[in-house]
């Protein structure tokens, strides 16, 4: 078995049952803490992708409200003069 098929398949504690209960119980801690940072690396990609999309949204909402007053600015210049 890879580690991608242990990160990815969802059945990683059937694939490392035979290693900690015959070899040693070291693997154990290395699946452990392995899963537990895969599992946090991807929940810190997934986040920062909807974090990115947040922050784009949120820029051209910025550069729409400065388009608005720019245009307010200039009708009211044109009704004045």
């Amino acid at each position: 078995w890879t580690l991608f098929e242990l990160t990815f398949s969802g059945g990683w504690p059937t694939y490392a049952r035979p290693l900690v209960e015959q070899v040693s119980a070291g693997y154990g801690v290395f699946f452990a803490l392995y899963i537990s940072a895969v599992t946090f690396a991807m929940f810190r990609i997934i986040t920062a992708l909807f974090l990115k999309d947040t922050l784009r949204a949120a820029s051209l909402d910025v550069d729409n409200t400065i388009d608005e007053k720019l245009a307010e600015k200039e009708f009211y210049t044109q009704k004045l003069a």
